[in-house]
């Protein structure tokens, strides 16, 4: 095999590293930044689909508001990601599949209002797995993986606050 094809047959694979934090502390963190990534993953797919069919007189801030949303969602993605690679651990793939097709649709709900409300749901749900997260990983002493989910948490919480603001009466 060429040097060039063994490069392109390389996995990701679990990497030894000595950077203060224990080995069992960097896989349950990347466990859940991985949780934390592929519902962002929904959230974006959500959002586009939103983006893509919402339709009456609120058209076009929630068509910009969610162009927002999942850009901001695409960017997270890759931070969370990398971040998990930081730890020493591979991106799972397989879970981001799974519930894709809740994503994908828009169930029976095809109001502007309902769509909004599905949105508000995967931001607070996303809100909860967080600050979640966020917490295991201070008392871990990971303070770069709570950094990045406080930020994480900040930007859910100002998309709830706004979605909520567009639903009320």
């Amino acid at each position: 095999m060429s040097k060039a094809a063994a490069a392109l047959s390389a996995s990701p694979r679990v990497v030894k590293l000595s950077t203060g934090l224990k080995d069992a502390d960097r896989k349950l963190v990347a466990e859940m930044l991985s949780d934390v990534t592929v519902q962002t993953y929904r959230t974006l797919l959500r959002s586009q689909v939103v983006h893509w069919n919402v339709v009456g007189p609120l058209f076009q801030p929630i068509h910009e508001l969610t162009e927002q949303h999942y850009s901001e969602l695409f960017a997270a993605i890759d931070t969370l990601a990398e971040r998990i690679r930081a730890l020493g651990y591979p991106v799972p793939t397989g879970k981001a599949a799974a519930g894709l097709d809740k994503a994908l649709s828009i169930g029976g709900r095809m109001s502007a209002l309902a769509m909004v409300e599905e949105l508000i749901e995967d931001h607070e749900a996303l809100t909860r797995l967080i600050r979640e997260a966020a917490g295991e990983a201070e008392e871990l002493e990971d303070f770069v993986t709570h950094d990045l989910l406080t930020e994480r948490l900040a930007f859910h919480e100002k998309a709830v606050w706004m979605l909520k603001a567009i639903a009320a009466d």
